[in-house]
Parts: C-alpha cells; structure tokens; sequence
C-alpha cells in the first residue's frame, strides 16, 4: 500500500504538518483555507496506521522528519512552505534547520520549541497512560469550550463547527497510546535547532489567557533560531486557533507568502498517482 498523501488546490507548493493526535482529518478546515494559496499537501503522521508510512520505534522522533523528506520528495518539483501545528511545528522546523535550500517559506504555529518542559498534566499522562487516558479525554471539551466560545460567539456557528469538527474527529480519532509515544519522543529528540536557519519564516500563536497547551512565551522561543520571522497572534483563540479561525490564518499565511521569493525548481517530483485528493472529506 502506498503512503497516503492528500492534496488539495494548485500552485505553490504548501506542506501542511499535523499535531500530535497525528490525523491529517483534524486539520481540514486548515486544509481549505490554505488551498486558496497554493497546492497544499498534507498526511498523518508516520506512525498512524491510516498514513502507510514506514516507521520504526528506535527512530523515534526522526520518523516525522523522515517522512516530511519523503513527502516533499515525492509532491514538490519546487522548494514547499512548510506550515507545521503544534507538534509539527517542530518537525517542520528541525527539516528546515538540516535543509535550508529545500524550503521556501516555514510557518511555526502554536508548536513547543526543542527540549520543551511538558506541563505537569503531560507528563502525570507519561506516568500513568492507561490510568489517565479516561480523564484526558473526558476533559477534553471542558478545556477547549472557553476557545471555542471565544472564535465564535455567534452560537449558532459554534455549533455548526463543533457538529463538523466532531464528525471529523469521530471519524479519523486519536490514539491515547500514539500521543504519549509522541510525548516521550519529543523529550528525547536531539535537534539541530542551534543557529540561526536562514528560510522567511512566520510564527503564529493565540492569545496567553486562551492558550491551554503550548503557552505564546514558548513558541516565540523560535525567534532564537528565525530572528527575522513575522510574528502574529490569532485573536480570540489559542491552541487551536489554525482550525477555528482557519480563514484568519490563511490571510496572515498570506500575506507573507507575497513576499518570499519566486519559486525556484528542485528537481524532478515522482508521479502524480502517489498523491490522494481530499475531494470526499467536506469542511464546515
């Protein structure tokens, strides 16, 4: 079976790195808002049974950035953006720091830096997976309800988004198991991130009070190693602000894409049928 890709839209190439739940489905809305701009291509991640991606354990986070080198391989004739959320953020940026010249453009949104400090929720999660896995879950739409509230104060629109994104959720879900594997690779991940990485880059992040996984402070510590980026901040959102205001982060992806640099080619992409479209996932 080949690795599934999904694409959607046309032009520039735009490479769409997902968290660590590591469905391509969570982000959908994302999907299209960024098809506007470009040829977005997206996947889930490697270790994801639905993706068909080879991976191994001891490889640990180097699967992710692997497979991002496998995908821009076969989907890119010309150097991509890479938009990586959340936990792909830092996928996205390690694959910039290793191969500058193979990236036109990098986005960072809401993603923890290198050598990140788990919160304590995190990590009582690592502890005890079985025994917490309940509580995380159960608790999951009493954490997020305050943000959703927030992007859309018209209720009936939250509703009509949570409807879809529930459906979308309920149909691609995420594995308990898989995250905190992800968790445990993340604290022993060994980046290249110690200099300065010479892409244009963005970096987004939502609001501190609104904010309930990986806090604005943390992101912005990628200004370390992009000191140039953009810096924008979605309102009345946090961590899932990329999906909820899905349109507002197109506009800012944007309007820093008018200014990166022409496309240059590098080198030849394989076959259009390694590639899968996205034309029967619908978005609210």
């Amino acid at each position: 079976m080949p690795p599934r890709i999904v694409v959607r839209g046309s032009g520039r190439p735009i490479v769409l790195i997902p968290g660590i739940q590591g469905r391509y489905e969570w982000g959908l809305p994302t999907v299209e808002a960024l098809a506007h701009l470009g040829r977005v291509i997206t996947y889930s991640l490697a270790d994801e049974p639905t993706s068909a991606f080879s991976w191994t354990e001891a490889a640990g986070f180097e699967n992710y950035v692997a497979q991002l080198d496998d995908v821009i391989g076969q989907t890119a004739a010309v150097p991509p953006v890479l938009v990586g959320v959340s936990y792909g953020g830092l996928v996205a940026a390690e694959f910039a720091s290793r191969h500058p010249e193979r990236v036109a453009g990098l986005v960072v949104a809401s993603a923890p830096p290198p050598a990140w400090t788990l919160p304590d929720r995190a990590l009582r999660y690592l502890a005890a997976p079985r025994l917490m896995a309940p509580a995380f879950w159960l608790g999951a739409p009493f954490r997020i309800y305050p943000e959703l509230k927030s992007a859309f104060p018209d209720t009936r629109r939250r509703l009509t988004f949570m409807a879809g994104q529930g459906l979308r959720i309920a149909a691609a879900p995420a594995s308990s198991r898989r995250m905190i594997r992800r968790l445990r690779w993340l604290r022993a991940a060994k980046t290249t991130l110690d200099h300065t990485i010479d892409v244009p880059a963005l970096i987004v992040v939502g609001e501190p009070e609104l904010e309930r996984v990986v806090p604005p402070d943390a992101t912005l510590a990628y200004r370390a190693w992009l000191p140039e980026a953009r810096v924008v901040t979605l309102t009345g959102t946090g961590h899932g602000g990329t999906v909820t205001r899905a349109g507002e982060f197109a506009a800012h992806v944007a309007s820093w894409m008018q200014h990166l640099p022409p496309a240059r080619p590098a080198g030849t992409c394989l076959p259009a049928t390694a590639e899968e479209s996205v034309r029967a996932d619908r978005v609210s």
